[in-house]
């Protein structure tokens, strides 16, 4: 049997179309072979990572077995499957790949999309777990991960992006996103009026009860979450990520301590890799926009590039504040928007760019564009 990574080469990562009936239709057939754990399902635009590596951290440092599942991943594939402390092994993962071929037919194996075999390979790896924290990919209703039956949702903020599939405005987008819910969720703080009209209409039509994050916290974790967010030095919107994982621990009844989140930062979310490079892999006009809120006016040199189907020129408007220049980090793929429109929007932005080509020790920098971005960077820094 050809091997697990092997085998995912076979499948393209990106698709123009996708058919959400595929999904629903094969796990009909295979459900039987999956356990009945509390999921935790995560969707929303932003911060859906940081969130569910706060919660499954915390669960697993309260002793229970919990796997969390996520994506994409910046370095390795294992990145997207966490088990337990740490991200899963080799061996575990060929172990599930075993399985999963043995119980799919051929054409049903061959026909799932990269994103719908990784997630069933998950949720095989998490069978023995007592919770699984399931990230949702780009979507909601419709996203692979939602064929499974919720404990729970969290929302975290809703925004624009992946416009080709989700639809061109936030009310499109929001009901998307929030049709997933089954019946529990608890909803960061928005910054859409669509959405919140969405949850009344979910409230009123489906009997969803659906929390916010004051609903359910008390002044004494507002107090633990501003310790936990000093011993971990989050700026604002990762605080905020926090305070919704905390928020599903109450939910469930679950006691915590400033100590169950001790190193639960996921990397990639401005994180420091040295004294002067910060890496981010956010994509979007409000990962923008947190950014510069987080680093408050400092200059730095960005290190970036874009694909095609990204709001790259209010990405740079929203960051020029904190640009002192930008460095285009060449990236083969064929999704890249051409270097010759992305300088026409520096240009017109009047912002200095250059091509990347090393680091210097005197700058500071902010990587920041995608997950391949980063990756990208970090392949050639670290070479």
């Amino acid at each position: 049997m050809i091997t697990l990574f092997d085998y995912l080469e076979t499948k393209p990562l990106y698709y123009k179309e996708i058919d959400y009936k595929r999904m629903p239709r094969i796990y009909e057939k295979i459900k039987s072979n999956f356990s009945k754990q509390k999921i935790i399902h995560i969707i929303g635009t932003n911060a859906k990572g940081t969130t569910g590596r706060f919660l499954a951290t915390a669960l697993y440092r309260k002793s229970y077995k919990v796997g969390h599942y996520t994506s994409p991943h910046i370095s390795r594939f294992n990145e997207r499957i966490y088990l337990d402390g740490s991200d899963v092994n080799d061996a575990t993962l060929e172990l599930a790949h075993k399985k999963l071929q043995s119980i799919l037919s051929v054409n049903d194996a061959d026909s799932l999309s990269y994103f719908e075999y990784t997630t069933f390979l998950a949720m095989l790896v998490f069978f023995e777990c007592d919770f699984v924290v399931l990230e949702a990919g780009l979507g909601g209703e419709h996203d692979a991960t939602a064929v499974f039956a919720k404990d729970l949702t969290l929302v975290t903020p809703i925004a624009y992006d992946h416009q080709d599939f989700l639809g061109s405005n936030i009310q499109s987008i929001a009901n998307e996103k929030l049709n997933a819910i089954q019946k529990y969720a608890i909803i960061a703080k928005q910054n859409y009026k669509e959405v919140y009209e969405k949850v009344e209409e979910l409230i009123e039509q489906k009997k969803c009860n659906i929390f916010s994050i004051n609903d359910l916290l008390l002044e004494e974790d507002f107090k633990k979450i501003s310790l936990i967010s000093k011993e971990l030095f989050l700026v604002n919107y990762l605080e905020d990520n926090l305070k919704l994982s905390v928020c599903a621990l109450k939910y469930f009844k679950i006691r915590y301590e400033v100590e169950d989140f001790n190193n639960s930062r996921l990397f990639g979310r401005l994180t420091h890799i040295s004294e002067n490079i910060i890496i981010d892999v956010g994509h979007n006009p409000l990962a923008a926009q947190s950014i510069v809120k987080a680093l408050k006016g400092e200059k730095y040199t960005l290190i970036y590039n874009t694909y095609r189907d990204k709001e790259y020129a209010e990405m740079l408007y929203i960051l020029k504040p904190i640009i002192s220049s930008v460095e285009i980090i060449n990236i083969e793929d064929k999704r890249v928007e051409s270097k010759d429109k992305l300088q026409s929007v520096l240009t017109a932005l009047k912002v200095k760019y250059y091509s990347f080509n090393k680091i210097d020790k005197n700058k500071k920098y902010l990587v920041f564009g995608s997950f391949r971005v980063v990756e990208e960077f970090l392949k050639v820094n670290n070479g």
